[in-house]
């Protein structure tokens, strides 16, 4: 695998381009056409659309049936083509082509020197400003047809797939204008069929609004097809005798906007990006309703035939033309975060407060350490208690020092406690966890300073014993604080430990937007000032377990030494649950995500000195971790206790979006990172 190529990991890198049409001049489109698709050659692109009638012009009128606007249509066909036997790209420009006895909105398609074959639209808008029945005729009719262009003959019709024989899911369909504003599109029907990749050739002058009606369907057209969806309108140049255009370019895949370009511009534009075709074929995979919906519709998708092309693709780094989130659990836009935090803070309050009244009146018992995880699990009961119309002093919150405990940590639980107005009390363990290691003979009850796992353990199962025993005594219920990360990671105790739990409420909660969900609670004033000022403070600590002593001049333990950046580890989880990648991928599009501090977007309020760099052999190690540990955990992830999905992203629930075995084997992925990952 040429592991710095973006074509090598899924990708392939679309353009959808507008420029001024020569309005009746077919031979100056056909230049104008070359020189972009030169620019897209230059750019490694493998698919280059153009606007709907882009060789003749959309605003000519009747001049759509002079002969020789039609003759000279074909003689800008064979320019074109001819030309493109040297060009990588893919290229889909729009003319009006005569089919039988009438003239035919098309698109051509040309790649290598050789027209591939030609789409005609199926849809004809004769209503308002539009009167194309007048013109052309209607293409829905044409399928298992051909059509002749300058002595050869190619395959006509909507039902037209253009497959790519060495790259693997670039499968193209494409479809002009007001086909997709119908209520069965031929792009939906060609995506039953296989396509992936869904191309819009538009005219479409602009009214107000209309802008974001075209954005709407091609953003759920991506979405319900699971597909990718690129779309360029026309713009400069177009009559305006009645009529005004606005060049509206864009690329959507699975209704997330990757590229567009500005409107009403001056002189030629390109939206670019890079669409992940494994992506495509993953969530098709996934969703199982996609192909059943195929089944429901064979008579029409069965039909499609498929027209097989090399693209050729180039080699070596070309960059990557989309964007990558750092952070795919913990969104960039503030309003967007903002949204996301109230709605996964509400799903977790609603699943408590739910459980709570099924069981009856019980109270919640919580183990407070003052870090970000049983803090947030505490303002999670405390808004349920609120919405039960409870006290929040039913809340049983129990802080447990151990042999590491820090003053700081521990000042921050006893004062949220109080300022929340829970129930607190402290518990020190330190004298049953002495009385445990000495009878199991740790070699610490002896005086040695051995801090080994069962060092750690014995602290955290003794606190969870406590709890679960305290929760029976008292008629209560221990709420969970184990977040995402730590269950697919294997970070917690299993058992009587804290990967168990009667309710976990943070069990979907990924460990990077534990921090911001903190912040918007107390941004959003959900609690007094006084808890909200601690809130703020308690997100900038260091994640720690405060398990092992710190030593003079030592480190003090912290959980990412161990485990990994969580926010690398993060990026991981996603790729793997949601995206089902291979490592190599992950790794790929970790360092396109990661290696430059300085590039792109970080969420809001991020600190700037903890925004940092990840080369790949880091990238790579803590990749490696990853697998090892996500596969030898699964047994703890096998036995959860219940707790609520948050993140589309995904959860590790055995009875909801994660199953596998507990003896399942990491072999191949760790392969595949030794094989095609650069160390």
């Amino acid at each position: 695998m040429d592991f710095y190529s973006a074509y090598a990991h899924g990708f392939a890198r679309v353009a959808a381009c507008t420029l001024p049409v020569a309005i009746a001049d077919p031979a100056t489109n056909a230049e104008r056409v070359l020189e972009q698709v030169r620019l897209c050659h230059d750019d490694g692109v493998a698919l280059a659309l153009f606007p709907e009638l882009g060789l003749s012009g959309y605003s000519i009128e009747d001049l759509l049936l002079q002969d020789t606007l039609l003759e000279a249509v074909e003689a800008a066909i064979a320019t074109i083509t001819a030309a493109s036997s040297d060009l990588l790209p893919v290229i889909v420009v729009g003319a009006p082509l005569v089919h039988g006895t009438r003239v035919t909105n098309c698109a051509v398609v040309i790649h290598a020197g050789e027209v591939l074959g030609v789409s005609p639209k199926s849809y004809l808008p004769t209503y308002r400003e539009f009167y194309e029945r007048r013109h052309f005729a209607p293409g829905d009719d044409r399928r298992a047809s051909t059509i002749t262009i300058n002595g050869d003959t190619v395959p006509f019709g909507p039902d037209l797939i253009f497959s790519a024989t060495d790259v693997r899911g670039l499968d193209v369909h494409v479809e002009i204008c007001e086909d997709m504003w119908v209520p069965v599109p031929p792009s939906a029907e060609a995506a039953l069929a296989g396509a992936t990749v869904l191309a819009n050739l538009s005219g479409s002058p602009i009214t107000v609004a209309r802008a974001e009606d075209r954005r709407l369907l091609v953003r759920s057209a991506s979405a319900r097809c699971n597909a990718a969806y690129f779309y360029a309108a026309a713009g400069q140049g177009e009559s305006t005798t009645d009529l005004s255009w606005d060049g509206q370019t864009m690329v959507y895949e699975c209704g997330d906007l990757l590229a567009e370009t500005e409107r009403f511009p001056e002189g030629p534009r390109r939206s670019v990006a890079d669409i992940d075709l494994d992506r495509l074929r993953q969530e098709r995979i996934r969703q199982g309703t996609h192909d059943d919906n195929r089944r429901t519709h064979e008579a029409r998708a069965g039909g499609f035939r498929t027209v097989p092309f090399t693209l050729g693709p180039p080699a070596g780094d070309i960059g990557l033309r989309r964007k990558v989130d750092r952070f795919p659990f913990v969104p960039d836009d503030p309003a967007r975060l903002a949204l996301d935090c109230y709605e996964a803070y509400n799903i977790q309050v609603s699943g408590l407060e739910q459980r709570l009244q099924a069981i009856g009146d019980t109270r919640p018992v919580i183990g407070v350490s003052g870090g970000l995880d049983s803090t947030h699990a505490l303002i999670v009961a405390a808004r349920a208690m609120d919405r039960l119309g409870r006290p929040r002093s039913d809340i049983q919150a129990i802080t447990m020092p151990g042999f590491a405990t820090g003053d700081t940590t521990k000042d921050y639980a006893t004062r949220l406690s109080k300022s929340l107005g829970v129930t607190f009390e402290e518990l020190d363990i330190r004298p049953a966890a002495t009385q445990m290691l000495h009878d199991i003979d740790h070699p610490f009850s002896d005086g040695q300073p051995v801090y080994d796992v069962t060092f750690e353990n014995v602290q955290a199962g003794l606190r969870y014993d406590y709890l679960f025993r305290i929760a029976n005594h008292r008629k209560g219920i221990v709420v969970g604080t184990g977040d995402l990360s730590e269950l697919a990671l294997g970070w917690c105790t299993y058992g009587v430990g804290d990967q168990m739990s009667h309710y976990n409420v943070n069990a979907g909660v990924p460990k990077t937007l534990i921090q911001h969900l903190i912040r918007w609670v107390a941004e959003s004033d959900q609690f007094d000032a006084e808890t909200n000022e601690l809130l703020e403070r308690i997100v900038e600590q260091e994640i720690t377990p405060e398990l092992i002593p710190t030593t003079d001049g030592a480190k003090p333990q912290a959980t990412e030494d161990t485990v990994g950046p969580y926010a690398l580890q993060d990026f991981t989880l996603f790729h793997v649950i949601r995206r089902g990648h291979r490592p190599s991928k992950i790794a790929f599009l970790a360092w396109h995500a990661w290696r430059d501090a300085g590039a792109g977007d970080w969420p809001p309020h991020f600190p700037d000195e903890r925004r940092q760099a990840y080369d790949l052999p880091t990238i790579r190690h803590w990749l490696e971790v990853f697998v090892r540990r996500f596969f030898m955990s699964q047994f703890k992830r096998s036995a959860l206790p219940n707790g609520p999905k948050v993140s589309a992203g995904g959860t590790m629930s055995p009875r909801g979006d994660w199953r596998m075995p507990s003896d399942a084997k990491a072999t191949a992925w760790l392969a595949e990172i030794e094989a095609h990952v650069p160390s």
